[in-house]
């Protein structure tokens, strides 16, 4: 067994497992990639780690920097974590809304919390960040929203991974939040074979799905138009939250504890199993369930759970 050197070290490479039993149509295998066990637990970890190293390189990250980074929980913690073991300080700009799991782990990580009105969500949380980046020049802003490292990374790794471990892939679904990982994974995949479909799952404007969105609401992230998103995608599919919960707890019957995006890109997957006649879907759980459990997705009324979720950003 190979012996790492760093926490850091172990980010990528994790494993992939066939879920097709959940498909619809039997000539479909839908495969997903378990990114909730890279080790700050979730696919944000990759992203963390390459604009880390992209600003150390070219000299924006010195020695005892301060980093500041808007987020409603992967990220943040993803930085917490890495920043941790490389001696910066890290300032997380959090809406006041999120469950108390992320907070906890933020603050096991040493990050200092700066709160953002609840009610104005993830853009509330980026709006100040950018505000206080400015008044702040001396602070690291790197904002992966707009951080070409963020595709990037999917590019250079997750890509790469799923095309060595699943070369007769034919379509790849994924939530559209950052757009990092679809643009990233996207351009990879067509460049190995052409006749991949990539395909983006979204929540209905003015719906929430926290971690997705829905391009229409208004805000495009730079980062999809600066990697030809609306070129490179095939097409969307829509998911409401409570399907997306629907489909989180019939990954846990399965024993896959996941967590709530990544219900919401299973719906995508089915939907798209069930209307090609054949092929392989691989998708992403994006983190695991354990960031979670204070919503009760798992064993609350659904109906109940949906209502709460609006009150408190959970996913």
């Amino acid at each position: 067994m190979t012996v790492h050197q760093s926490v850091i070290d172990l980010i990528g490479n994790t494993p992939i497992v066939n879920v097709s039993v959940l498909s619809p149509n039997p000539e479909v295998k839908i495969l997903l990639k378990l990114e909730g066990e890279n080790p700050g637990g979730s696919i944000k970890d990759r992203v963390a780690k390459s604009m880390v190293l992209r600003a150390e390189a070219d000299g924006t990250l010195y020695p005892k920097a301060t980093i500041i980074e808007p987020s409603s929980g992967n990220t943040g913690i993803a930085l917490a974590m890495i920043a941790r073991t490389r001696d910066y300080h890290v300032k997380i700009v959090l809406p006041q809304s999120v469950s108390i799991e992320r907070r906890q782990l933020l603050e096991v990580y040493g990050a200092e919390i700066i709160d953002s009105p609840g009610s104005e969500g993830s853009n509330g949380a980026v709006a100040r960040a950018r505000s206080l980046a400015a008044e702040h020049p001396e602070w690291v802003f790197l904002y992966q929203y707009e951080n070409d490292a963020n595709p990037r990374a999917h590019y250079e790794t997750t890509g790469p991974e799923i095309w060595r471990d699943v070369s007769e892939v034919t379509h790849f679904v994924s939530g559209l939040g950052t757009s990092g990982t679809l643009m990233g994974v996207g351009r990879f995949l067509k460049e190995k074979n052409p006749a991949i479909q990539v395909l983006a799952v979204e929540p209905p404007v003015g719906e929430l799905v926290e971690g997705l969105r829905n391009l229409d609401d208004g805000y495009i992230p730079p980062v999809f138009e600066r990697w030809n998103g609306l070129e490179l995608l095939d097409g969307k599919r829509i998911v409401r939250p409570r399907e997306s919960l629907q489909w989180t707890r019939r990954l846990a019957e399965i024993g896959i504890f996941c967590g709530i995006s990544t219900g919401a890109s299973m719906a995508g997957a089915v939907r798209v199993a069930g209307k090609i006649a054949s092929g392989t879907i691989v998708t992403v759980a994006a983190d695991g369930g354990w960031k979670y459990l204070s919503l009760g997705a798992w064993t609350d009324d659904i109906d109940d759970v949906v209502e709460r979720a609006k009150r408190v950003i959970y996913f």
